[in-house]
């Protein structure tokens, strides 16, 4: 070979690499926009057969074919050039060469869907690419050859071949080497020279290695693009499956708010095509709604200012149906900044929304009966009450008992009563009807609360009618039963302009109504009751109590501050008066002590204690009050030796709780009851301390246990300037030192139950861990565990009092009258002075004699909110002491004065 023919195939190679090299046309790699048409088609196709291909890509070019007309347009041009016409060696390898080059369909076609193997395939690519290269470079040389032909006319067009087969086979390496290499190999074994093949060797070396770079390089690419395509899959078809279920939704805009896209499962469920949603408006998926406005101007205001928002509860524009969505969005801007408009995504609240409207429907109605509970009652009548003109303050409250009632729940069971009480509420609908608002308190007592104003003559007149109805016959479950009723009534603004007071005056009527033989109505009254014929009353009936064996022993858990585990209970005593309902302890046991009763009851207290002691954990103990008239009886050991030997306990489970007061008359027979107890084994503990008579020095010599805290100290022991905290401390470093425990009685707050753990009190007792329990629910809590967790709320507030005093405030001299309606320890509101400056200094007298200082805090047209300069003393009742007490003799508010100390 000429040097001609080395020379022409060197650039046409080094030519041919180069455009190998340049990267692979878009028309190769799947279009990233397309993703729901052919390419996910396709890459279908590809997941189903690619892993048996390798990643390798076809080999075989469908478009080589076209090298049938080149070959024969460059034989004519041969011809022209070297002025021969071709022999019948030459003629027979042009024609076999494009004969090969003619069956590229076929073979494509069978290296497609037969060959699976790599090394097959390339064999394939040799014989249909090479061969046909070969043998038309050799037919040509031959032929410039044998009619001594110029190389430099045949060269030119077998460049020109070369270039234009590297173009077909579009940038397969492979393929483009062998092309070249067998063209020119054609060439060399004809006319080639030493050199020529030599330079032919290394530029098929060179080709080789850049082949098998290119193809590993190619097969990377083809893997990592499947991946992305199977994984764009996948999260497609995820997406398609989470529309589908109905968990949630997809929406996009453009520029302008109109929908480019929307989950078809919303066109179904608003009656519309998907696709006729498309270029409508986003808004056109919601309905207005009254209560949902806000949320619809903050959609239009984050679509009009292109910024981002989340979880808006909006109203579907479905039909024949209440459906919510919640929708989220955020603003698309494309790389140059520019906004494309709003994608989101959304789901169904119709569910959330609905629990949520039962919740509120639970919160303010009775789950039983459907009236209105406690709280909607009581809303209401601050509404009325709290009306801007003192004409609409007015209206009337009836309070209702049902009699008889609690004997068919004992007789039939509480499903008949549960039935029972559903018909009295329909009842009482009935006769009210629109005049008025039913409710149901709880148990079997209603409220009915009637606006306006309205005659005691038409008032007596639909308490009749409510009595009479109530009184029918009911039928349940085939029986028929006949109850009562009996309704006390108050008025406002003349019996009370508060909720408070017109609710405990009405109770007073409901409880005088009682009084009189039942099945009646009545007024409230100033003087319905006295103190002296409530107590003789009172009196009375704790002796039937005690003979028909009435009382109960709750049962109070003691924690442990560390381990926050139940360690033992209190047991408090509790009577539930047959027609007054449960009585406060604070209430009888005074009366107890007073009638020589107590001695009697706590005998039962204890014997009752210990049996129910014997069925408890073996770790848990019991505490019993005792009342200084039972320590001063010297049988008290005896008593408590038999009650614990019959009950087969262990003594040292047996605490009794002792208060200061049995130091009073410090004498012998105080030591001598103290030793005869711990001979007995049983732990003491010194209730109510600081509360007492005495001075420390009984410390001394009284064998205590443990010490407990009165709650007066932990009450307002957070309010900043307390020195309970001081207090606390001080305790519990004196029982610490004589090696005994301490329990913190009355922790109601999180915040007390802080102070009192830091301040180191070993034992807490109060409502933030449990209020006193029957002794079956003690039972049932203990099944549960021993752990006890914290309830309440964060902190308290001072505890108000309602009350309708007159009173006169002195300032500077100049006297002023005043009523006050609320008092709490530290302040109170006074009604009556007019536009008093916030800081004015007032002295008031609250009672006869009783002079307090306190200062102006606010003051709202006649209303002035003052505090005291010092707070003010409680009683045992948790009333102010300074103050004549309220009579009281509802259990419900009886309820209120506080447990058994």
């Amino acid at each position: 070979m000429s040097a001609e023919p080395a020379i022409a195939f060197a650039e046409q190679f080094d030519a041919t690499l180069e455009d190998a090299r340049r990267p692979m046309p878009s028309s190769v790699v799947p279009a990233s926009g397309d993703r729901k048409g052919s390419n996910v088609h396709n890459l279908a196709k590809t997941r189903r057969r690619g892993s048996a291909r390798d990643g390798l890509k076809d080999l075989i070019e469908p478009n080589w074919q076209l090298m049938v007309p080149i070959f024969a347009l460059a034989t004519v041009l041969i011809g022209f050039a070297i002025g021969a016409l071709p022999g019948v060696l030459t003629l027979a390898l042009l024609i076999a060469g494009s004969t090969i080059a003619a069956l590229t369909r076929v073979a494509a076609r069978f290296e497609r869907d037969k060959l699976d193997n790599s090394s097959r395939r390339s064999m394939l690519m040799t014989g249909m690419v090479g061969l046909p290269m070969l043998l038309f470079g050799l037919g040509a040389a031959n032929w410039t050859n044998t009619a001594h032909g110029h190389w430099e006319n045949s060269i030119g067009i077998l460049i020109i071949v070369g270039s234009l087969a590297a173009i077909i086979l579009n940038r397969r390496i492979a393929s483009v080497i062998t092309s070249q290499v067998a063209l020119w190999l054609g060439v060399a074994s004809v006319s080639g020279s030493i050199g020529s093949l030599i330079a032919l060797a290394i530029g098929a070396g060179v080709g080789l290695y850049t082949t098998v770079r290119q193809a590993r390089a190619d097969g990377r690419a083809e893997r990592k693009d499947r991946e992305r395509q199977r994984a764009q899959l996948r999260a497609e078809e995820i997406l398609h499956d989470f529309e589908q279920t109905g968990q949630g939704w997809f929406w996009e805009t453009d520029r302008r708010g109109q929908l480019v896209y929307l989950s078809p499962p919303i066109g179904d469920l608003l009656g519309i095509d998907s696709q006729t949603l498309s270029g409508r408006p986003i808004s056109e998926l919601f309905d207005a709604d009254p209560q949902g406005l806000e949320n619809e101007r903050t959609l239009s205001f984050h679509l009009s200012a292109r910024s981002s928002f989340g979880e808006l509860a909006m109203r579907a524009a479905t039909r024949g149906e209440e459906r919510w969505w919640s929708i989220s969005g955020r603003p698309l801007y494309d790389h140059f900044g520019n906004f494309l408009g709003f994608r989101g995504s959304g789901h169904d609240l119709t569910e959330k929304r609905r629990s949520e409207e039962n919740a509120t429907r639970l919160a303010h109605y009775d789950s039983l009966t459907g009236l209105a509970n406690r709280l909607q009652m009581s809303q209401t009548l601050e509404k009325i009450l709290a009306a801007p003109n003192l004409e609409h303050r007015a209206c009337a409250v009836f309070l209702l008992d049902l009699d008889r009632f609690k004997q068919v729940n004992d007789t039939m069971g509480h499903p008949a009563g549960d039935n029972l009480l559903t018909q009295v509420a329909t009842r009482l609908e009935q006769v009210v009807g629109e005049y008025g608002r039913v409710g149901r308190l709880g148990g079997d007592e209603f409220q009915v609360v009637l606006p306006g104003r309205h005659r005691r003559d038409d008032l007596a007149g639909l308490a009749l009618r409510v009595i009479h109805s109530l009184s029918e016959p009911y039928s349940i479950d085939g029986h028929r039963v006949v109850i009562g009723a009996s309704v006390g009534v108050a008025l406002s603004p003349e019996d009370g302009v508060t909720a408070e007071a017109l609710i405990r005056n009405a109770d007073l009527a409901l409880y005088a109504a009682k009084d009189g033989g039942r099945g009646r109505h009545h007024f409230y009254a100033a003087d319905l009751h006295s103190d002296a014929e409530e107590r003789r009353q009172l009196e009375q009936d704790l002796r039937d109590a005690l003979v028909q064996g009435s009382l109960n022993l709750f049962y109070q858990p003691v924690v442990h501050t560390s381990t926050e585990r139940i360690t033992g209970f209190e047991a408090l005593l509790r009577w539930t008066h047959p027609t007054r309902g449960p009585i406060s302890p604070a209430k009888f046991i005074p009366i107890a002590e007073d009638s020589g009763l107590i001695a009697q009851i706590g005998e039962w207290a204890l014997r009752k204690a210990c049996h129910d002691l014997a069925l408890l954990p073996e770790s848990v103990r019991v505490a019993v009050n005792v009342s200084p008239l039972q320590f001063a009886n010297p049988a008290l050991p005896s008593i408590i030796t038999n009650a614990l030997a019959a009950a087969q306990v262990n003594p040292a489970r047996l605490e009794l709780e002792i208060t200061e007061s049995v130091f009073l008359n410090d004498d012998e027979g105080t030591d001598a009851m103290f030793t005869a107890l711990k001979r007995v084994g049983v732990r003491l503990s010194l209730d109510d301390f600081g509360t007492g008579y005495s001075s420390l020095g009984y410390l001394k010599k009284a064998p205590f246990d443990k010490i407990k805290i009165d709650q007066s100290f932990v009450r307002g022991a957070t309010i900043t300037g307390s020195r309970n905290g001081a207090i606390i401390a001080s305790i519990v470093s004196l029982a610490e030192a004589l090696g005994m425990e301490t329990t913190a009685e009355g922790v109601e707050t999180l915040d007390e139950l802080d102070l009192v753990r830091m301040l180191g009190c070993s034992h807490v007792q109060g409502f933030i861990y449990e209020k006193p329990l029957s002794f079956e629910d003690a039972c049932a809590r203990l099944q549960s565990g021993l752990t006890a967790i914290a309830k309440g709320p964060r902190a308290a507030r001072a505890s108000r009092h309602t009350m309708l005093r007159k009173v006169v405030l002195d300032n500077g001299g100049q006297q002023y009258h005043g009523t006050i309606r609320n008092i709490s320890a530290t302040g109170a509101m006074v009604e009556g002075l007019w536009n008093v400056p916030p800081g004015t200094i007032f002295r008031i007298m609250l009672s006869e004699g009783q002079l307090v200082t306190a200062t102006a805090r606010w003051c709202q047209e006649d209303r002035m909110g003052i505090e005291f300069a010092a707070p003010l003393i409680m009683d045992d009742a948790g009333r102010i002491a300074i103050l004549t007490p309220v009579v009281i003799t509802r259990p419900t508010l009886i309820r209120a004065a506080g447990g058994l100390q």
